[in-house]
């Protein structure tokens, strides 16, 4: 992205034992959970206690760019932004970063689709919800909703 993100969200990370691998870094598979518990943390933050059997959102789509290794001892943060609102998608970005060298360790991308929980199909997602997500990030709809 050619414009400078503000990251609101930020979540620490605890590395667990069974996050690292046989050669002292952390799994590359491992961040996808971190990822998801980050996630989770950003939508309570936004949404507080919103009822998601009204409307369910799903992944479509995920990516990781692996920069550097992270090992065991490291400490590490995940900040989390929205960068598009769509009409039935929004786009994550989400980045691991070390605490102590400021150093970025990965960075993800996860497209996010609408989805109605009693047809189990793609929905189109509510005013409200990308209200909210404007609010929390302190941006316009237009803003959020220009193409990537």
């Amino acid at each position: 992205m050619a414009t400078e993100l503000t990251y609101r969200h930020v979540m620490p990370v605890q590395i667990r034992f069974s996050d690292v691998d046989q050669y002292g870094h952390m799994n590359n598979s491992s961040y996808f959970s971190i990822y998801d518990l980050a996630k989770t943390s950003y939508m309570r933050d936004v949404f507080g206690d919103k009822n998601w059997r009204d409307l369910g959102i799903v992944v479509a789509n995920i990516n990781a760019d692996f920069l550097a290794p992270v090992f065991f001892s490291d400490d590490l943060y995940i900040e989390t932004t929205v960068i598009h609102l769509g009409h039935k998608s929004f786009t994550l970005l989400q980045r691991a970063i070390n605490k102590a060298s400021g150093v970025l360790k990965c960075q993800c991308r996860t497209v996010m689709v609408g989805y109605d929980m009693a047809t189990k199909e793609p929905v189109e997602l509510p005013d409200s919800f990308k209200k909210t997500i404007c609010e929390y990030e302190g941006k316009t709809l237009e803003e959020l909703s220009k193409p990537l």
